[in-house]
């Protein structure tokens, strides 16, 4: 599965810590735009793969111009997401592989859904098991093995090593690492990468810890 961009269009924030956690169960990264900033948000030149519009109390005028976005597109794909007594009024594009959700469905099916629309045919048989050297990661249970022995990591600790280890060979800033690992509403500093860093080091021990390498100036590279 490869990375992809969601753009969220909502007027609200009642779909922000669902988000979080998606991005953290899966590999995407998340813009976020409401009435105002939709525009903007389209202008800014980023590609976005799936669209999940929460339409409720959206004027026509924006939701005429998503619909004129998303045809200018390629039909990208759309996630609406509707109120479970408005589900009568909901209106469905006609055009392009969609779907929806109710506002108040879980975090689990918000990520089926997303995946198969992002990753049609590939959501079935993902590469759930990453192996290092003496250390396995299994993406699907959450859990690091050291000599098959369990590690006892933080959320966080895992999210940043499973992040670094499913993309090797590339260096990440500081600041693309909270974006991309923390989520898009973390407003710490980037010293708390430096810290989670030292931690996940210690844990994995000597041999795995030599893969994660820090670039100086820049962040850190996961070196295989």
């Amino acid at each position: 599965m490869h990375h992809k961009n969601i753009l969220l269009i909502s007027g609200t924030t009642r779909l922000h810590d669902r988000m979080r956690e998606l991005s953290h169960a899966i590999d995407v990264s998340i813009a976020l735009a409401n009435e105002e900033t939709f525009s903007q948000a389209v202008s800014s030149g980023h590609e976005f793969d799936l669209v999940i519009l929460d339409a409720d109390g959206m004027p026509q005028d924006t939701l005429n111009a998503v619909d004129s976005f998303v045809a200018e597109n390629g039909f990208i794909p759309m996630l609406l997401v509707q109120d479970p007594d408005k589900l009568s009024t909901m209106r469905m594009p006609t055009q392009g592989k969609n779907d929806f959700i109710l506002s108040t469905a879980g975090v689990d099916e918000l990520e089926v859904r997303c995946s198969l629309l992002l990753w049609p045919g590939e959501e079935s048989a993902p590469a759930d098991i990453v192996t290092v050297d003496n250390m396995t990661i299994n993406l699907a249970t959450y859990q690091v093995y050291i000599d098959e022995k369990p590690v006892d990591l933080t959320l966080m600790e895992y999210s940043l090593l499973s992040f670094l280890a499913t993309h090797p060979s590339r260096a990440y800033s500081r600041e693309t690492l909270l974006h991309r690992v923390w989520g898009f509403e973390y407003c710490g500093g980037t010293r708390t990468v430096d810290v989670h860093i030292r931690r996940v080091r210690s844990k994995v021990g000597p041999q795995v810890a030599a893969h994660i390498v820090t670039i100086r100036g820049v962040g850190y590279l996961f070196r295989v």
